[in-house]
């Protein structure tokens, strides 16, 4: 006999709402507007725009969004105020799958503190709420807030009388993440005992105080959610929300356990989370599951043997089904000569076994004074023996400035060693101070780079703490990444680039010409620095 089919979980995203009201993660309209063109791309089933009444720009954002995103269901947030639902409806008017989605506390913490209201006050204003949402709209959803710490038997009543009035989504926010797995599925279990209509679909929204949002909402589904409210990196109020991420990706793994699967196409999870960190700035950790850098990293050396033989040992899941191109093994003083000769062969080099044996008593030295230890480090050591063909392009100096005023651009100027030992010095303008620093340098060489992705973090802490700047550079289909560390990050980000620069060079990829011999840029009186136009 065949088992049932798994069953549906709606993913409700509420990146541009919960998420946004994360501090640092504000969104302007026509960033709100292209995310919820990529959550469409990605399949979520239910788009909650914002919270028109709270700001003119959420409501712009709403209207923008109703007029051309199509796909999703787009909801509105709303308290169970005539103002509110009215303003949310208005919104929507332009939605083909327009939601109102109504909420009012329900805890007794609230009642009493938030509210000043007692039961039966709070029970009269939800019935009020979806009746009259349910007469601008068919879909409504109705939320209980904070119902977690709400009492049982109060919360079925209100769910009960929130589905009578016309709401046939009840969600059950666990608003400042008190709960616990256990707990919460046997909410969900008594609740749908208690309201077992067959379109009624349960709800989870859960926050990450505790870290358990992703375990809670797992659980809910096992009490019989069939809606999961969530956001891309986990964004929101607070410690966050449940990771939409890593609650898709928990499902695929585990569908046999869970018996429940998304529509999300997960080949999208990462590109959708690193778009949501340019637009907000706010980075994830490196170890986040799923959308972190080191999410399919290994260093250790016995991982990494592994790895190499089979994937399945260390990993659980295939890293380009959630938009990553392969797993990466990182070399540090941890990784072991399987993983260099490895390293080495995708880099071009197949050295004999004794000039592997040089090569990795190199390796293993810089490894214990390097964090970790780039592809560009493996190319030198590798072409160590041949000193002209590990020469390249060097930094002489820099000076960027900011720029002060709106008629005053951001501008770098450069001094570089040139491959022959000459020197070039070259000035820029740009739209920002790295802008100009890497069209500077693109005058300088004659090179100019794609720039796919550029990061900079702190890698030592105090006064003198030394940054580091890791760029991405795309060359057709291939991709190389270049850093640079120093007290300056505008000077990492000029040494991470003149990496790439000598690694493509190495390699080949390009044909750099040697400079010209000219005076150093400090020399005013020789100097020749052609000032150019923004790059």
């Amino acid at each position: 006999m065949n088992p049932p089919a798994p069953d549906h979980v709606r993913i409700f995203d509420t990146t541009l709402r919960d998420g946004e009201q994360s501090p640092g993660c504000s969104m302007t309209a026509a960033q709100k507007l292209r995310f919820a063109h990529a959550l469409a791309d990605l399949g979520v089933d239910i788009i909650e725009t914002g919270f028109p009444i709270s700001s003119d720009a959420d409501a712009s954002a709403s209207v923008a969004i109703a007029r051309e995103v199509r796909g999703p269901t787009l909801a509105a947030l709303a308290r169970c105020h005539p103002d509110d639902i009215d303003t949310a409806a208005r919104v929507l008017e332009s939605a083909d799958k327009p939601r109102l989605h109504v909420f009012i506390s329900t805890s007794p913490l609230h009642r009493e503190h938030k509210l000043g209201m007692d039961r039966e006050q709070v029970l009269a204003r939800a019935i009020e709420g979806v009746q009259r949402a349910r007469q601008l709209m068919d879909d409504v959803e109705f939320s209980a807030e904070d119902a977690l710490r709400t009492e049982p038997d109060f919360l079925a009543e209100i769910c009960a009388a929130a589905y009578e009035a016309g709401a046939r989504t009840l969600n059950i926010p666990d608003t400042v993440g008190y709960t616990t797995p256990a707990e919460i599925r046997a909410l969900f279990e008594f609740l749908r005992a208690r309201i077992p209509q067959e379109d009624a679909v349960f709800s989870a929204h859960c926050h990450d105080d505790l870290g358990l949002a992703v375990a809670n909402s797992l659980a809910a589904i096992e009490g019989g959610a069939r809606q999961v409210e969530c956001t891309i990196n986990g964004i929101g109020e607070r410690a966050g929300n449940c990771a939409m991420e890593e609650l898709v990706t928990a499902l695929r793994v585990r569908e046999a356990f869970f018996s429940a699967r998304t529509g999300i196409d997960s080949r999208r999870l990462v590109p959708t989370s690193r778009l949501l960190t340019r637009m907000t700035g706010m980075s994830v950790q490196r170890n986040k599951a799923i959308v972190g850098a080191n999410a399919f990293a290994h260093e250790s050396g016995i991982h990494q043997h592994g790895m190499l033989r089979h994937p399945g040992t260390y990993e659980i899941l295939e890293p380009e089904s959630v938009g990553w191109s392969k797993s990466q093994i990182v070399l540090g003083r941890h990784s072991g000569r399987a993983a260099l000769a490895d390293r080495l062969g995708e880099l071009g080099f197949h050295p004999e076994e004794a000039q592997l044996n040089q090569i990795f008593g190199a390796f293993k030295s810089l490894a214990e004074k390097k964090r970790e230890v780039f592809d560009a480090d493996i190319e030198a050591l590798a072409l160590g023996a041949d000193a002209s063909a590990a020469s390249g392009w060097r930094l002489l100096r820099l000076h960027v400035s900011t720029g002060v005023s709106d008629d005053t651009l951001p501008t770098a100027s450069v001094e570089l060693q040139s491959p022959d030992g000459g020197r070039i010095a070259e000035a820029a303008t740009g739209d920002g101070p790295v802008h100009a620093l890497f069209a500077a340098l693109a005058r300088a060489t004659g090179v100019e780079l794609d720039v796919d992705g550029y990061q900079v973090s702190s890698v030592t802490t105090g006064d003198d703490a030394q940054g580091q700047a890791n760029l991405v550079v795309r060359v057709g289909e291939a991709e190389y990444t270049g850093n640079g560390t120093s007290t300056d990050i505008l000077e990492a980000s000029a040494l991470a680039w003149i990496d790439v620069l000598n690694r493509l060079r190495r390699r080949g990829e390009i044909e750099v010409a040697d400079a010209p011999r000219i005076t150093p840029i400090n020399d005013a009186s020789a100097t020749r620095v052609r000032r150019v136009a923004s790059a």
